[in-house]
């Protein structure tokens, strides 16, 4: 059966109506957005979802390490591989109006540089020339000044106020270019990775950078890589693990899931589901 999405509808919709045809299986053909929209859908329901890689970052599908721009492979994967059990983002917006809307992700959720990012990409760059469009988004989102101030309860532990430039919290954490973001994050061990980011003037990106190209990618899996948690968190970039994460901001700020933007949260509170999500993966 083929159920088309839309502008309108980016998946759920789509995946709701092959639920109640009795499909068990849902092929999802586009990038992570369609990727968490179906899977929005398919949560609590027990069906299993098959990738095929048709967007721009397909970071869930680069994760898992699956074949990207092979629609032949993908096809075959889906219905003689093996299920994989991951776990699922779930998360309760609140808005500057009151309301609460809640949502999943599959790759991670952001504020600060990360949604003001999403916000400043142009869409129709990115469908020609995909990633170099968020050079140009990058660019713009580093000259805004304003910073996050929020306060943070990680696990119903104390409540902490930070001062950030970027929050991220990531199921998985390796980005295209070989870019380990969240170098701990792993989509099925029940936990996120919280990344807190305050680099301070050029030198503080610089340090940044180091961090995430070098010690996190290069250092991985050498002999350093036992002392890489304290390499890579001091007060430029702090990153923590957890179950749940409850957040108040001061100010209504941008917020995205899975390279989509969101609108704006004064609040949030996030959690992960562990082995919430059946994906196809290749049998060997």
């Amino acid at each position: 059966m083929w159920f088309a999405t839309s502008p309108e509808d980016p998946g759920q919709e789509a995946a709701r109506s092959a639920i109640d045809n009795g499909a068990d299986l849902i092929i999802t053909a586009g990038g992570d957005g369609t990727v968490r929209a179906v899977a929005e859908a398919v949560r609590g329901t027990g069906t299993r979802m098959a990738l095929l890689p048709s967007g721009t970052g397909n970071l869930l599908a680069r994760n898992l390490k699956l074949t990207l721009n092979d629609i032949t492979h993908s096809v075959e994967v889906a219905f003689s591989g093996v299920d994989r059990e991951i776990d699922l983002g779930v998360i309760d917006i609140e808005r500057p109006d009151g309301t609460t809307s809640t949502h999943v992700f599959v790759v991670m959720a952001g504020m600060g540089l990360d949604a003001k990012m999403i916000e400043n990409t142009d869409d129709d760059l990115k469908a020609k020339a995909g990633w170099i469009a968020y050079v140009k988004a990058i660019v713009l989102s580093l000259r805004d000044p304003n910073k996050l101030h929020v306060r943070l309860q990680l696990d119903g532990g104390t409540e902490k106020r930070a001062t950030v430039h970027t929050l991220i919290l990531g199921n998985c954490g390796s980005l295209p270019g070989n870019i380990l973001l969240l170098p701990d994050a792993k989509v099925d061990d029940g936990l996120f990775d919280l990344m807190l980011m305050r680099p301070s003037g050029l030198m503080g990106w610089i340090s940044v950078w180091f961090k995430v190209a070098w010690i996190n990618r290069i250092l991985r899996g050498s002999a350093a890589d036992a002392s890489i948690g304290k390499l890579s968190s001091d007060r430029s970039l702090r990153y923590e693990t957890g179950t749940r994460l409850a957040a108040h901001l001061s100010r209504p700020e941008k917020i995205e899931l899975d390279g989509d933007g969101f609108g704006e949260a004064t609040a949030f509170n996030a959690w992960m589901e562990p082995g919430a999500l059946t994906v196809r993966v290749p049998a060997h």
